[in-house]
């Protein structure tokens, strides 16, 4: 094997490397979930707070939006938390879609009536 093909193989590991990394990342939004498909109110947040909207079901994902207090949303589906922790919820409102922490939603009772 010359220099040459070398170089192509340790290029080619370190994508494979990065790519498996990537899929490892996305997993989160993958994990086992249940459909929710009904609106919810944000509640539980200080009414001079937001509750931050997520890109993934993570506190430390970047934050891509915020919702004020009693702000109205549609709940698309919940990923389970492990043991001890909060299920995260994937949600729409304003124009924003992202995840939030479901102990902040409350469902809307008798929508659909």
């Amino acid at each position: 094997m010359n220099r040459t093909h070398e170089k192509l193989l340790v290029a080619a590991l370190a994508g494979l490397v990065i790519a498996s990394a990537a899929a490892f990342a996305v997993q989160p939004a993958l994990a086992s979930g249940y459909d929710v498909e009904a609106p919810a109110v944000v509640t539980g947040v200080q009414r001079w707070d937001v509750l931050n909207v997520r890109k993934w079901p993570a506190s430390y994902s970047k934050r891509i939006g915020a919702l004020a207090p009693q702000s109205s949303v549609w709940v698309e589906r919940c990923i389970e938390a492990p043991q001890g922790a909060s299920d995260w919820c994937l949600v729409e409102a304003a124009g924003t879609r992202g995840w939030v922490n479901a102990r902040f939603l409350t469902p809307i009772e008798d929508w659909d009536i």
